[in-house]
């Protein structure tokens, strides 16, 4: 990343070759886009009556080496879950990709599952020091609890190639209602807790009670689900591995009467959490159309363990009647944030995932341009982004052209 400069001492040649060089880099980044050609990976082969077909949705991806391993759900129920868990993978570093579908997921798979009914919100890690590929999902039980409600567990299949997938391995059957699983895997060779795999979930039953797995074998056998410190409430976490070994998971918390953007971590392994921490505050501009939309974040990490995250938020907006989307950097123990001017009413990413590439992301200019880039209506005039520290003292702008504003919390 680029260092941190402060607007108020850059010279003005500083200036003028910066402005130079970002446009370069803005053009030259949205040639490359316009080269790119989209390669059909795979289609909804399902034919029961009780899903919607030639849908394959909420991708999840992930590369190690020269392979890339993805999934998603197929043939998507309105009401929730799919008929079955797709998968593409390639070996050969996207040049080519090799469809399939996991077996014993539900009743439309291959084996089918006699136990299970819909498949969804498919999560895929890599473990390298057992050399396994793991895909974890969420599962709609054919049994349902006492009194009627589902039962929904989560699973996961094994690879060694990312080609021939195992039967659904539990990760939690204890009768209630889990949701939003997401997996990680620690990679590093010199942490302590090198092939650990860990999962996050949420217990609906218990008014969507934070919930953490740890596997270390492999996926084979997982731990009991234990909780943060405090209980805390939450949605869609991500589990992100440092470096040193310390989990990181930054989800939407549920702890005060609106939501916000907390995070947890573990330091021992996965043995114990901490409790719940607040981040942000968030407001949430919702979406015309009864559109399903929420403040779900997305988070990444980087190999020196900066940790990324990024929701929509229409705090930076006056009368809050837009979204955009709000970054949030923790490096070397500092808080930022950072958010992209949407253009007001002209650009409203309440309904869209969160999007985030961080391979290329000097001054987040890769991001700018990939959410301007999937949502029309854009301003390319205002493609900069704006860096935001708890302290004012240390105001920053991550650079960029057209008209500025700087925002300080």
């Amino acid at each position: 990343m680029l260092p941190f400069i402060a607007r108020t001492t850059w010279p003005i040649r500083l200036r003028i070759a910066l402005s130079l060089g970002l446009m370069f880099a803005l053009s030259s980044t949205i040639l490359a886009f316009a080269d790119v050609k989209l390669i059909q990976l795979s289609s909804d082969p399902f034919t029961n009556s009780t899903s919607q077909h030639q849908t394959e949705v909420e991708p999840d991806t992930f590369a190690f080496g020269s392979t890339l391993v993805s999934a998603f759900q197929v043939g998507r129920y309105f009401a929730g879950g799919a008929s079955g868990i797709g998968f593409a993978t390639s070996t050969n570093g996207g040049t080519s990709f090799t469809k399939g579908f996991l077996p014993a997921t539900t009743p439309f798979s291959a084996p089918p599952s006699s136990t299970h009914l819909r498949a969804s919100d498919p999560s895929v890690a890599f473990d390298a020091k057992h050399g396994v590929w793991l895909i974890s999902f969420t599962d709609l039980a054919v049994a349902p609890a006492p009194g009627g409600k589902p039962i929904i567990d989560v699973l996961l299949s094994r690879s060694t190639d990312g080609l021939t997938w195992s039967n659904p391995v539990l990760v939690e059957a204890d009768g209630h209602f889990n949701d939003k699983d997401w997996i990680v895997c620690d990679n590093t060779a010199s942490s302590p807790g090198y092939g650990n795999c860990y999962i996050e979930f949420d217990d609906n039953s218990i008014a969507d009670l934070i919930l953490m797995s740890t596997s270390r074998d492999g996926g084979r056998t997982w731990g009991a689900a234990l909780p943060t410190a405090d209980h805390g409430h939450g949605l869609g976490g991500q589990p992100l591995v440092q470096p040193n070994g310390t989990v990181i998971v930054p989800l939407e918390g549920f702890a005060g009467p609106h939501e916000d953007i907390v995070s947890f971590s573990s330091t021992d392994g996965g043995a114990s959490w901490s409790r719940v921490t607040k981040i942000a505050a968030v407001r949430f501009h919702a979406p015309a159309g009864t559109i399903r939309a929420d403040i779900l974040p997305s988070a990444e990490i980087d190999a020196s363990g900066n940790v990324y995250v990024v929701w929509p938020d229409c705090h930076f907006e006056a009368g809050c009647v837009a979204n955009d989307l709000v970054f949030l950097l923790l490096s070397r123990g500092e808080l930022y944030q950072c958010y992209l001017p949407t253009g007001g009413r002209n650009l409203d990413l309440s309904g869209w995932r969160s999007l985030m590439d961080l391979q290329h992301t000097p001054c987040w200019t890769d991001v700018a341009l990939l959410a301007r880039q999937h949502v029309p209506g854009g301003d390319g005039r205002r493609l900069h982004l704006h860096l935001l520290c708890r302290r004012p003292s240390l105001r920053r702008v991550c650079g960029g052209s057209g008209s500025q504003r700087e925002y300080v919390q």
